[in-house]
């Protein structure tokens, strides 16, 4: 049973002018006398909570567990801004059920898949996100990831530490990987991220290729001499290395489907750190088990956080508990950008993290 506890900052207290200087503004925003309700769904760093009492009358989740269908339609009746993480489902269920006085979801991550935008639009809801902040931290493991798998890094680590009374030494033929200078790599999902991937492989002589909705600005395709691909079918039948780096949204669920990974090389690779949505891990799953996929490096799943036990079992493949972002100064940075975001809002001005939903029908 998960018991719900929360913390509550005294909201009684003499009230203190507090000001925060925002990238946006450059100038100080002064804090009302009445602050607003903060429910926040999940536990966030240290710093960052001491933040959001000092500024808000702000509930924490002391546990750290994931709250329950009912204690988050519980949250939105009550609350004034609710800071949700990219795990939690606000679907139109909960929001049908939000008070008048929700006004802002103010989401700890980049992704807002999990938000019902519709939904949200309706009620008159502003979405803000975190972007911009994990760029560095997500291609650094995207990296880590495409030097892993083809080299074995994980195989070779865990025969050590589980068999390590076979081990004779350094053999000429014993597990041997594959280089990765030289090799193609198809960068599915050319923004920030898959930019950042494009950089880092670039540096160890890789050759840049990627589909992505348009070409990316010719300065930039030129700097990394990457190669557009406006057909993924043709892209992913021709690269040794595929990363995928583009946001889960209708659009993309199951972009690599079945269909798309069997064109793959029985040679190639595929390393995600985007969103587990956006490959069927079963026709995944299916494909390794017989050989026609070489490897694959996972950081996220599609039914997170179940994972397919095939993939856990397999050698042949690197799974990791979705630490594309887990720095400490990521976290930090993203948590810097909530409170911005709810200071501005809660200030009556533009949150400069505001999920357009204009284009929402």
């Amino acid at each position: 049973m998960i018991v719900w506890i929360t913390q509550s900052c005294d909201a009684n207290e003499t009230a203190l002018i507090l000001g925060i200087i925002t990238k946006e503004a450059g100038r100080k925003e002064l804090v009302s006398t009445k602050k607003p309700l903060v429910i926040v769904t999940r536990r966030l760093p240290e710093h960052v909570e001491t933040r959001m009492c000092e500024l808000f009358d702000t509930e924490l989740n002391i546990k750290d567990q994931p709250m329950s269908e009912k204690q988050l339609l519980d949250a939105v009746a009550r609350a004034d801004v609710l800071v949700p993480t990219v795990t939690d489902h606000i679907d139109k269920k909960i929001l049908n059920a939000a008070g008048e006085n929700l006004k802002l979801i103010a989401n700890f991550g980049t992704g807002v898949d999990k938000i019902d935008l519709n939904a949200a639009k309706q009620k008159n809801i502003t979405i803000t996100n975190t972007p911009g902040v994990l760029t560095e931290d997500t291609a650094d493991m995207t990296m880590a990831l495409i030097l892993a798998v083809p080299r074995r890094l994980v195989q070779g680590a865990a025969f050590l530490q589980q068999r390590i009374e076979e081990w004779e030494g350094w053999s000429p033929t014993w597990m041997l990987g594959h280089r990765i200078t030289g090799k193609r790599l198809g960068i599915v999902g050319m923004g920030r991220i898959g930019t950042a991937v494009a950089q880092r492989a670039r540096a160890f002589g890789m050759q840049i290729h990627y589909h992505n909705r348009r070409p990316v600005p010719a300065e930039l395709e030129t700097s990394l001499e990457a190669t557009y691909w406006d057909s993924l079918d043709q892209m992913l039948a021709r690269m040794d290395i595929v990363s995928v780096n583009c946001p889960h949204t209708p659009a993309t669920f199951h972009l690599l489907s079945k269909r798309r990974l069997a064109l793959m090389k029985p040679t190639s690779y595929i390393v995600n750190t985007a969103r587990g949505e956006v490959i069927d891990e079963n026709a995944l799953t299916q494909l390794l088990e017989k050989g026609l996929i070489a490897g694959a490096g996972l950081d996220v799943f599609e039914h997170e956080p179940a994972i397919n036990p095939k993939l856990l079992k397999n050698d042949r493949v690197v799974v990791l508990p979705h630490l594309g972002s887990a720095t400490i100064e990521g976290r930090e940075a993203m948590g810097d950008k909530v409170v911005i975001n709810i200071k501005m809002f809660m200030d009556g001005h533009m949150p400069p993290d505001r999920v357009l939903l204009d284009a929402v029908e």
